[in-house]
C-alpha cells in the first residue's frame, strides 16, 4: 500500500469530541473567562438580596408601618435591578466575544490543516463538504461557543447560591423542593442523546446540499445541466434533499418536547405544594414564605437552564466532532525548513518509485535535467506523465528515491522556497472571480500596474486587456468563464511570468486549444520558458521537436530519451506514437 496515502475515515461513522478537547479551545482566553466569572458571581449574588429585602418588607416594614425602613428596602431592591442588569450586559459583551474569538480560531485552524493537506485529500473530497464544515459545522456551534461558558457559570452560580439561601429560610422545603431533580437530570441526558444523533444526519444532509449547489449551480454545472437536459431532475434531486432536511429540522425541534415539557409542570407545580405543606402546618411567616417561593422560582429557571445547556452541549459534540475529525487527518506533507539562494536550476529525480495504490505509478526513475535547458516527457495515456510533473512542486511525496533542486531534496525546502522556484502552467487553467488585476497579483500581490502590463505584453495579451471597457479591472467571471481557453492560458502565463519562477513546468498548457489559439499561446509560453529550466509533459510535437532532451514513459518507467531526431532513428516507442499522426494524450 503506498505510504502517502492518508488513513481512510469513515465519514459516516460518528466522529467523537473529547470534552477536555473542547474546554483546550478557550485556553488563550483565561482571562476572559476569570472576568465573565466574576461578573456572572456578583450579579448572582447581588440579585440573591432580592427575596431577603422582600421578607423584611413584608415581616417588618408593612406590619411596623415603618416608613423610612420601607424606602429604604424599596430602594434597594431596585439597585440591585439596576446592578444585577449591569453586570449582565457585561458578561455577555465580554462572553460573545470570546466565543467568537474561539469560532475564529477554529475556522483559521481547519482552513490552515487543509491547506496543508496533499492532493490526494482533494481527488476524494467534495468541496461542498469541506465548506460546509467550515461554515455550517462551526457556524452551527455559535450559540454554544459565544453563551455556554458564561451559562454555565451563571446558571450554576445561581443554583448553588439560591439552594444556600432556600436552605438559610427553611432546609425542610428546600429537600422537598430538590427531591426530584435527579429524574430530571436524568431525562435531559436522554433527550441530548437523541438529538446529538439527530445533529449528525442533519449536518451530514447539510453537507450534501452544499455539494449539490457547489456542483449543479456553478457555470461547469449549469452548462452541463442545461445541455444534458437534466435541470428538472437535478431540481428534483435537490427538492428530496431540501425535503428530507426539513423533516430532520422537525425531528430536532419535537426531540423530548413531551419529557422536557413534563419537568417544567412539575417544576411549575413545586410552588403550589410548598403552599400546600406550608398551610397545613403553618410553620413559617408568611414573608418567610413568600421569600422562598420567590427563591424557588429563582432556582427553577437556571436549573432548566442548566438542564437545557447540557441537551446542548451534547448536541454540539457532533458538531465539534466533524470539526475535530478534519482536523486529525494526518498531514502526509510536511514543510521542509531549507531555502535556496542563487537558483540555478537544475532538477534530478533520482530512482524515483510513486504509487496511488497497490499498483506502482512510476518506478525507478532517473532523469536529470541540466539547468537553463528543456525536457520534454512524452508517453501514452496512464504512463505517468502527469504524476511525474506532481512530484517536483510537491503535490505529493515520492514513496522511493527522491527529487532535487540544485542537488536539495525538495522535501527540505520550505513551501514557500518551493513556491518562488517551480512555476507550473496546466490545461486547466484556474481564474478567481475577480478582476484581471487581482487574478494576476495572486502571483504577486506587490505587483506595479506597469508590471502587471509588461507580463501581459510578454503574454501576448495585454492589447486584448486594454480593449476591454474597464481594462486590467474587468471581472474575469467564476473560473475565468468571461474569456476563451486560450485568453485564460495566456492570462495564467502572464500570471506565472510575474513571479518569475527558474523552473518551469508546462502541463499540457496547450491541448486543448485551437491551432491558430495555439499558435499564439505558444509563443507566450516561448518568452515564459526562455532562459529557465523547462519540463514539457508533451502534447503536440510543436511542443517536443525542440526540446533538448525527450523521456518517453511507458507504464511509470523510462524506456527511452534522447532528441527528437535520435528517437526517430531508433524507431522504438517514440518513433510509433508519432507515426501514429495524433497527440499525445495526458494522463
Amino acid at each position: 500500500m503506498s505510504g502517502h496515502l492518508l488513513r481512510r475515515r469513515h465519514l459516516e461513522d460518528e466522529p467523537r469530541a473529547p470534552l477536555g478537547r473542547i474546554i483546550r479551545l478557550f485556553t488563550p482566553y483565561r482571562g476572559r473567562l476569570t472576568l465573565v466569572a466574576v461578573l456572572i458571581l456578583l450579579s448572582s449574588l447581588v440579585s440573591l438580596a432580592s427575596p431577603f429585602l422582600l421578607r423584611e418588607v413584608l415581616d417588618v416594614a408593612i406590619p411596623a408601618r415603618d416608613a423610612g425602613l420601607l424606602t429604604i428596602l424599596a430602594l434597594g431592591m431596585i439597585l440591585v435591578a439596576v446592578a444585577t442588569s449591569v453586570f449582565d450586559v457585561l458578561q455577555t459583551l465580554v462572553s460573545t466575544t470570546m466565543g467568537q474569538r474561539v469560532m475564529h480560531d477554529l475556522r483559521l485552524t481547519v482552513y490552515g490543516h487543509l491547506q496543508r493537506m496533499s492532493l490526494a485529500f482533494f481527488t476524494r473530497t467534495k468541496t461542498g463538504e469541506v465548506q460546509s464544515r467550515i461554515a455550517n459545522d462551526i457556524g452551527g456551534m455559535q450559540s454554544v461557543l459565544t453563551t455556554t461558558a458564561s451559562s454555565f457559570i451563571s446558571n450554576l452560580t445561581s443554583v448553588i447560591a439560591t439552594v444556600v439561601a432556600m436552605a438559610a429560610l427553611d432546609w425542610r422545603l428546600t429537600v422537598i423542593s430538590l427531591v426530584s431533580l435527579p429524574v430530571f437530570v436524568w431525562i435531559s441526558r436522554k433527550v441530548g442523546t437523541e438529538r446529538k444523533r439527530i445533529t449528525s444526519d442533519r449536518q451530514r444532509k447539510l453537507a450534501t446540499i452544499s455539494a449539490m449547489v457547489q456542483e449543479s449551480l456553478s457555470i461547469s454545472g449549469i452548462l452541463l445541466g442545461r445541455t444534458m437536459g437534466r435541470s428538472t431532475e437535478l431540481t428534483a434531486r435537490f427538492g428530496r434533499a431540501s425535503d428530507e432536511l426539513a423533516d430532520l429540522g422537525v425531528r430536532m425541534s419535537m426531540a423530548g418536547r413531551w419529557r422536557q415539557s413534563s419537568i417544567q409542570i412539575v417544576m411549575a407545580a413545586m410552588p403550589a405544594m410548598i403552599y400546600w405543606a406550608v398551610g397545613h402546618t403553618g410553620s413559617i411567616s408568611v414573608g418567610t414564605l413568600v421569600a422562598f417561593t420567590t427563591l424557588q422560582t429563582s432556582l427553577f429557571r437556571p436549573a432548566v437552564s442548566l438542564l437545557r445547556l447540557g441537551v446542548e452541549v451534547q448536541v454540539s459534540l457532533a458538531l465539534f466532532g466533524r470539526i475535530f475529525e478534519y482536523l486529525d487527518l494526518p498531514v502526509d506533507i510536511h514543510p521542509g525548513s531549507r531555502t535556496l539562494s542563487a537558483v540555478r536550476g537544475e532538477v534530478r529525480f533520482e530512482n524515483v518509485g510513486f504509487s496511488y495504490a497497490e499498483t506502482p505509478t512510476l518506478t525507478g526513475v532517473d532523469i536529470t535535467v541540466p539547468a537553463g535547458s528543456s525536457l520534454a516527457i512524452v508517453g501514452e495515456t496512464g504512463s505517468g506523465k502527469t504524476t511525474l510533473s506532481y512530484l517536483l512542486p510537491r503535490l505529493y511525496d515520492v514513496d522511493e528515491g527522491r527529487v532535487t533542486i540544485d542537488g536539495q531534496d525538495v522535501r527540505e525546502l520550505t513551501f514557500e522556497t518551493l513556491s518562488d522556484t517551480v512555476g507550473v502552467v496546466s490545461q486547466e487553467t484556474y481564474l478567481f472571480h475577480a478582476s484581471i488585476a487581482d487574478n494576476l497579483r495572486f502571483a504577486k500581490p506587490s505587483a506595479t500596474d506597469e508590471e502587471l502590463a509588461a507580463a501581459a505584453r510578454a503574454a501576448r495579451i495585454h492589447d486584448h486587456i486594454a480593449a476591454l471597457p474597464d481594462g486590467y479591472d474587468t471581472l474575469v467571471g467564476e473560473r475565468g468563464y468571461r474569456f476563451s481557453g486560450g485568453e485564460k492560458q495566456r492570462l495564467a502565463i502572464a500570471r506565472t511570468l510575474l513571479r518569475d519562477p527558474p523552473v518551469l513546468i508546462l502541463d499540457e498548457a496547450t491541448s486543448a486549444l485551437d491551432t491558430q489559439t495555439e499558435r499564439a499561446v505558444q509563443e507566450a509560453l516561448d518568452t515564459l520558458a526562455r532562459g529557465r529550466t523547462t519540463i514539457t509533459i508533451a502534447h503536440r510535437l510543436s511542443t517536443v521537436r525542440d526540446a533538448d532532451q525527450i523521456v518517453v514513459l511507458d507504464h511509470g518507467k523510462v524506456v527511452e530519451r534522447g532528441t527528437h531526431d535520435e528517437l526517430m532513428s531508433r524507431a522504438g516507442h517514440y518513433a510509433a506514437l508519432v507515426s501514429r499522426d495524433e497527440p499525445l494524450e495526458l494522463v
